[in-house]
């Protein structure tokens, strides 16, 4: 019996979600766990997998749609269906089939690329039989861009768009409009480029962050001559290369364990402590900012968290993290020290009641027993939710932090 496919919730508390792409075609064959369909969550693009077998017989959505979840966006055939009366099986979720189906041809054969659906350009290039291939990461682009993919040629493998593609689009189609701009009697003197779901939450959280939570900020300077030292003994001897990043995170969750009142977050009901320590690590992508999650960071060894972290950033930046990995933790530590940056205050990531801004490792004058000398420094900023945490807590955190960032050792033991 054939069986409507819905809008899954891919992420908690989420409404609705964007069809990037569908991997299947009506009429193809469709086993459990394949790939039907590429979704667009607020943080990443999750693949979409099938938990019944059968035939792919209607796609109900297009590509590019903002879709409620829960809403049908595909009719499953059984394998051994022919004919299927879809209108009556749509009528019953208020919802009509389309002309081709009406007009009494078999959908389960119907060939179609949902993905050529949304734009009139896009609909032309279907009826003429072009199909058009580009990645996930192209499609979004195009679409922010407003750039139709038909009208490009891709140079990835079989003709495929990819990101390359899109980005010499995008430059010659800003060149071009501020050409045509620039002819004009009033001058435009910028590009709009809509906002992708991602790009809207990150700006609604932040908002509610900065206009909810009473911020205040400690800063302290790290020496940062021992962890150095010790770093480049791990590179030398073994064979996972740790970086300065890893042995922060490594030292959050040692200073968390120590002092556990830090690890909570606040709720109208209660002050929540958490029983782990997972630490949010922010990651920057071509579509925004994401924090993956490292669960458990104090009873992991640096090797673990260094493979955890490349691993979780490698998918972040290609959108291939699930909700879980990129949802939840106790803490955030953000990184600007590789871009030059030498202090900073972060803004915390909600419910979360803090977050440690990491500046860059600079030589500075140091004074040391009285002699002046040069020694390598590292400054650090804690945002802190005043109603979770108060100041003095927050200062012998941040002391505790600062000892143990300067005696890398203990926070490896």
């Amino acid at each position: 019996m054939a069986i409507l496919i819905r809008m899954p919730e891919v992420a908690a508390n989420t409404t609705s979600a964007i069809i990037v792409t569908w991997s299947k075609n009506e009429g193809d064959q469709v086993a459990v766990g394949d790939c039907l369909a590429e979704i667009e969550t607020e943080k990443a693009v999750i693949e979409f997998a099938a938990d019944q077998a059968g035939i792919l017989g209607k796609i109900l959505g297009a590509a590019g749609q903002d879709i409620d979840v829960g809403a049908p966006i595909a009719v499953l055939f059984e394998a051994d269906e022919k004919d299927v009366d879809i209108d009556a099986l749509l009528a019953k979720e208020g919802l009509a089939a389309d002309a081709a189906s009406s007009e009494g041809q078999p959908v389960a054969t119907v060939l179609s690329t949902p993905e050529l659906q949304s734009t009139p350009e896009a609909i032309q290039a279907q009826q003429s039989g072009k199909r058009i291939f580009a990645s996930p990461l192209a499609r979004r682009l195009a679409r922010d861009a407003g750039i139709d993919l038909s009208t490009l040629t891709g140079s990835g493998p079989h003709g495929r768009i990819i990101k390359r593609d899109m980005q010499a689009a995008i430059v010659k189609t800003t060149a071009v409009q501020a050409v045509s701009v620039a002819a004009r009697d009033t001058v435009q003197n910028y590009t709009e480029i809509p906002h992708s779901n991602m790009r809207r939450t990150i700006a609604r959280r932040l908002s509610e962050s900065k206009a909810t939570i009473p911020h205040f900020y400690l800063n302290a300077d790290c020496y940062m001559d021992s962890l150095l030292a010790l770093r480049t003994q791990i590179n030398t001897g073994g064979t996972c290369k740790i970086s300065v990043n890893d042995i922060i995170v490594k030292a959050v969750g040692a200073a968390l364990r120590e002092l556990p009142e830090m690890n909570v977050s606040w709720t109208e009901e209660a002050l929540r402590r958490y029983n782990t320590i997972d630490i949010a690590v922010a990651v920057s992508t071509d579509t925004g900012l994401i924090t993956p999650v490292v669960p458990a960071v104090d009873t992991k060894p640096i090797s673990v968290i260094a493979s955890s972290i490349v691993d979780l950033a490698t998918r972040a930046r290609a959108g291939k993290l699930a909700p879980h990995e990129y949802q939840g933790g106790s803490f955030t530590v953000s990184n600007l020290g590789m871009f030059g940056v030498t202090e900073f205050s972060a803004i915390i990531n909600p419910p979360q009641a803090a977050i440690l801004a990491v500046g860059a490792v600079e030589q500075r004058p140091v004074v040391t027993d009285g002699e002046l000398r040069v020694g390598s420094v590292m400054t650090v900023t804690l945002s802190v939710d005043h109603r979770a945490i108060d100041g003095s807590l927050a200062a012998q955190w941040l002391a505790v932090f600062k000892r143990i960032i300067e005696n890398p050792l203990s926070a490896l033991i």
